[in-house]
């Protein structure tokens, strides 16, 4: 049995993902794999992503594995990164498609050109680069050393709004504030890139492999 599963969809930054979990659970074996058979048998599951929502999506059939990942988010501690955050929900403005409906709610594109509400002075689509997250929850066992708004690494132009705030665990300033987590029972899935995001990352990496929802 697989400990750790980090799907493979042709889409990702596979290899850093699965170099930083190495890194905080070097006793775990993790596995890069598009088999739903291994999905299925792993301890745990891993959804990364970047890229385009039409893209993932159509892989995610094209591959057979939208059953595997649907199933794997039912069943066992599930994290999702930035598309893996997305691809939760209903609906996306990204090429006008279905997400798999896990989540209410649907992905929006940023405004344009967003204002940053202290200089007045626009700011750059995609948001890329450091920023604050802030914690809905800090007592939620994902966030266990780690400070509220600790800052974090984000390549997005495109954000979540779920319809049931009760699903946030926390929230980014960029113009507007925009949910950067969600939790739902053993799903857990942040729209920054905890493998690009230094310590705190790592922090969060280590208490998925550690979390028990």
């Amino acid at each position: 049995m697989t400990d750790i599963a980090i799907i493979d969809y042709g889409m990702g930054n596979l290899g850093s993902v699965a170099k930083a979990i190495e890194w905080v659970a070097p006793q775990s074996e993790v596995v890069i794999t598009q088999d739903p058979a291994v999905l299925a048998a792993a301890d745990r599951v891993v959804f990364p992503g970047q890229g385009a929502m039409p893209d993932c999506m159509r892989e995610l059939a094209a591959r057979g594995l939208r059953e595997a990942v649907l199933d794997a988010a039912a069943s066992k501690p599930f994290l999702g990164i930035c598309l893996g955050l997305q691809m939760l929900f209903d609906y996306s403005e990204e090429g006008d498609v279905a997400g798999l409906g896990i989540l209410p709610g649907k992905v929006m594109r940023f405004p344009t050109q967003p204002v940053c509400k202290v200089s007045g002075r626009p700011l750059k689509v995609p948001h890329m680069g450091w920023n604050k997250v802030a914690q809905t929850d800090p007592s939620h066992p994902m966030w266990a050393g780690i400070d509220n708004d600790e800052r974090f690494y984000f390549v997005h132009g495109y954000y979540v709004a779920p319809e049931n705030a009760a699903t946030d665990a926390a929230y980014t300033e960029y113009g507007l504030r925009f949910t950067s987590g969600v939790t739902q029972a053993n799903i857990f899935a942040t729209q920054f890139h905890p493998e690009k995001s230094a310590q705190a990352g790592l922090q969060l990496l280590a208490n998925f492999v550690r979390w028990n929802p």
